[in-house]
């Protein structure tokens, strides 16, 4: 199974290691499924990893040691040029609706936004993701 995990899950798997976000990265790192990364998805999340907020959780070299784990060891994509047929409320989550659907990848995300359009898209929460996860085994 394909899966674009949004920054947010990325970040948070990161700030709390007990966490759904976190135990959805283990089961990556475990091989349970593929991760997808594109360049914008990188760029936003070492954007938001050089935020001060988070630098104070997450050291520099944290930071760069987790992009180049998932730039090294995901299956990296270019950006899709179209924007996708459906769109979310917030634009700026149409990127990793546009790479999901180049990819037929699901959406791993916490973003309300996102998570509103599970009954036309394959987007889930972590927890959701992680229960998916379980009942295929």
């Amino acid at each position: 199974m394909r899966v674009v995990l949004d920054p947010n899950v990325l970040i948070s798997g990161l700030l709390t290691p007990r966490g759904s976000p976190a135990k959805v990265l283990s089961a990556w790192l475990e091989g349970a499924y593929e991760l997808v990364v594109s360049p914008k998805v990188l760029a936003e999340l070492e954007r938001a990893l050089a935020y001060p907020k988070l630098r104070a959780r997450i050291s520099d070299r944290e930071a760069g040691e987790f992009v180049e784990l998932l730039r090294r060891g995901a299956d990296a994509h270019d950006d899709p040029d179209d924007p996708p047929a459906l769109r979310s409320p917030d634009p700026g989550d149409d990127y990793l609706i546009a790479l999901a659907h180049s990819v037929s990848a699901v959406i791993v995300s916490g973003d309300k936004h996102l998570l509103g359009l599970s009954n036309r898209l394959p987007v889930y929460s972590p927890a959701a993701f992680l229960k998916m996860l379980a009942d295929a085994l």
